[in-house]
């Protein structure tokens, strides 16, 4: 599925190691040194920054996950990280796929629940086929359309057929198949040895972890420690407890057993009917400093973007955003009809707002995250690049019938890191200190600072990075209050994607709570590029290039680099505030066009996007008063 090569490269974003902003080492901020008087307002220094950003999936299922293997995936953990290195593997559903550009890192988040069951039962144990549920689901294994059956089915009515069939192998995930804590452990062993024989300091960097899955609040674990750490427990999953703060408990006692960190990333908020960002505890109590301290360095960041939609926003929480409403993922239950209630607690934007407001009641701010994409691919393919874009499912890998059996399901995405090395210390610690962005695929290059004292020549600035630690905070960092009758500014950079589109446009999206306790939001568009007006607060659409039939675009619009020094204009030094920023790519042919390009598909109806605005979002940066 071709793709439309960029009409210029944008030049190399290259800083040197000069700022001062603290060192995070395993997570924890190490202790400061003198602040440099220019730098009063900054609560620490660091005498080394992160130059590099470094690509990566923490979201990647297998056919250890039983979901997954009751769907039809059968690519290993091996094949998934040699894909994610670049090479070339062959998919579950019998096709060549190759990554255009390999990643740096990767997670395999196989389900801790029932994990690596379903393959050893197909495989013949006799322990598992000695139960009922075994051998039911032995037998339905052995009578299952394989996904290379499926996903080359004579026509559409043949692979609705099939596909129903083998979806059908998915409750199999929750069998009682009588497990005991050896075979367990005989199975994390087994990831622990697969994660340590690809990790590659310095080239690859894998994490050992798995996907804690309970009902709608599911969380990715990511364990920054080696297999004398990892060995020493064992998964704690949805079957364990399906509270989030029992997790936590988990986390805390392997930290303290170890000294190894280990982290809890939330995922699909957008699916989890109001539950993730929750104003009360699990068991409906009250928030307290604690509980919202203990939430916050748990789970430091958040999934914002991934194959089953888009977190960001929705239009009932941001009705006056013209672009909230991006791969917003409908299902029957959960997105058909929400309330105000449900999105307020099942959207990212919405729950910045909502940990301003707990922090001024309880001094904490419990939403205190940065923000990653990753894909949750259950078929061992980490892809979120709409032309080489694999699918969910085995079933649903490219074919002439997915654009319109799933047209719901997003190519999304990525975590994006700033890190000094590609090493699972540095790359660790850079998400406790929340220095990372997500991006729905686009290899975008997005720098964020805020501080008090930029000028709008440090844009243009050769050591723009370096001016931006030096004077500034990264995204994931605070400001307080400052000077009276200053505002805060914020060093903005953006590059696109040398293999992508041209970029759109960059945007400041600004929380609030004001003196009275009420939220507020606010889209400002603070660059972007041609010569564009603003009318009336609006600034005019760029042009789209999109060739729909042919799945094609021109870069003949938009900028290769944006960037600028932006001030907020409505300021008010008494109010808490969160920033983080949006950068939107122009148009560009989504992966239903792909397909239908291909595959020579006419027949997609209307209701099915063809053009897409991919985009990349920063973690936010926090003023306190």
């Amino acid at each position: 599925m071709p793709r439309e090569n960029p009409s210029r490269t944008p030049r190399r974003v290259t800083t040197s190691r000069r700022a001062l902003q603290a060192v995070a080492v395993a997570g924890s901020l190490a202790a400061s040194a003198t602040v440099d008087a220019e730098d009063t307002y900054a609560p620490t220094i660091r005498d080394t920054y992160p130059d590099t950003v470094y690509w990566g999936d923490t979201h990647v299922h297998t056919y250890l996950s039983a979901d997954a293997f009751g769907l039809g995936t059968r690519a290993t953990p091996e094949e998934a990280y040699r894909f994610a290195k670049g090479e070339e593997v062959v998919s579950t559903g019998g096709k060549r796929a190759k990554l255009r550009r390999p990643l740096d890192f990767l997670m395999i988040s196989d389900h801790a629940e029932n994990v690596g069951i379903l393959p050893r039962l197909v495989g013949g144990d006799e322990g598992l086929l000695a139960t009922e549920d075994g051998r039911r689901w032995a037998e339905f294994f052995a009578e299952s359309p394989p996904a290379a059956e499926v996903v080359n089915a004579e026509d559409a009515d043949a692979f609705d057929v099939l596909s129903a069939t083998m979806m059908s192998g998915k409750p199999a995930w929750s069998g009682d198949y009588g497990i005991d804590d050896a075979f367990r452990r005989e199975v994390w062993h087994a990831v622990v040895e697969a994660a340590e024989h690809h990790n590659d300091p310095g080239t690859f960097t894998t994490f050992v972890g798995y996907e804690y899955t309970a009902p709608v609040l599911h969380r990715n674990v990511l364990f920054a420690g080696d297999p004398e750490q990892t060995r020493q427990v064992l998964p704690f999953s949805g079957y364990d407890s399906p509270n989030p703060e029992d997790l936590w408990a988990y986390l805390a006692d392997y930290e303290a057993r170890t000294g190894s960190g280990v982290i809890a990333i939330p995922h699909n908020s957008n699916l989890s009917r109001g539950g993730t960002f929750s104003d009360v505890t699990f068991n409906g109590a009250a928030m307290t400093a604690a509980y919202a301290t203990l939430r916050a360095d748990r789970e430091p960041v958040v999934e914002m973007t991934q194959i089953k939609g888009d977190s960001e926003t929705h239009p009932l929480a941001s009705p006056d955003d013209p672009f909230a409403d991006f791969e917003t993922f409908e299902r029957p239950g959960i997105t058909d009809d929400p309330s105000e209630p449900r999105v307020a607690g099942s959207y990212v934007r919405p729950a910045l707002k909502r940990g301003l407001d707990v922090a001024a009641n309880v001094g904490v701010n419990p939403f205190k995250f940065g923000l990653i994409g990753s894909s949750d691919s259950h078929n061992g393919l980490a892809t979120a690049d709409d032309g080489n874009y694999w699918g969910k499912f085995a079933g649903y890998e490219p074919s002439p019938y997915r654009a319109l059996a799933q047209p719901n399901y997003a190519a999304s995405g990525y975590a994006a890191v700033w890190a000094e090395s590609n090493t699972r210390e540095a790359l660790f610690a850079a998400f406790k200190r929340r220095e990372v962005y997500a991006t729905t695929g686009p290899r975008i290059a997005l720098r964020f600072f805020g501080g008090w004292d930029y000028t709008e020549t440090d844009a243009g600035r050769p050591d723009f990075a370096a001016i931006g630690y030096r004077r500034g905070v990264p995204m994931g960092g605070d400001l307080t209050r400052p000077e009276a009758g200053r505002a805060p500014r914020f060093l903005i950079q953006a590059v696109k994607d040398p293999d992508g589109a041209n970029l759109d446009r960059v945007q400041v999206i600004k929380c609030w709570r004001d003196g009275e306790g009420a939220l507020h939001e606010q889209v400002y568009d603070v660059a972007w590029s041609g010569n564009r007006t603003v009318r009336d607060g609006v600034l005019e659409d760029v042009e789209s290039t999109v060739d729909v039939d042919e799945a094609t675009y021109l870069n003949t619009v938009g900028a290769a680099e944006l960037a600028v020094v932006w001030s907020d204009p409505d300021f008010v030094a008494d109010d808490r505030a969160v920033y983080y920023v949006r950068v939107l790519e122009i148009p560009t042919p989504r992966w239903t066009a792909y397909d239908a390009a291909f595959f020579g598909i006419e027949d997609l109806p209307d209701t099915v996007a063809l053009v897409t605005r991919e985009r990349a979002y920063s973690s936010p940066i926090w003023y306190t008063p």
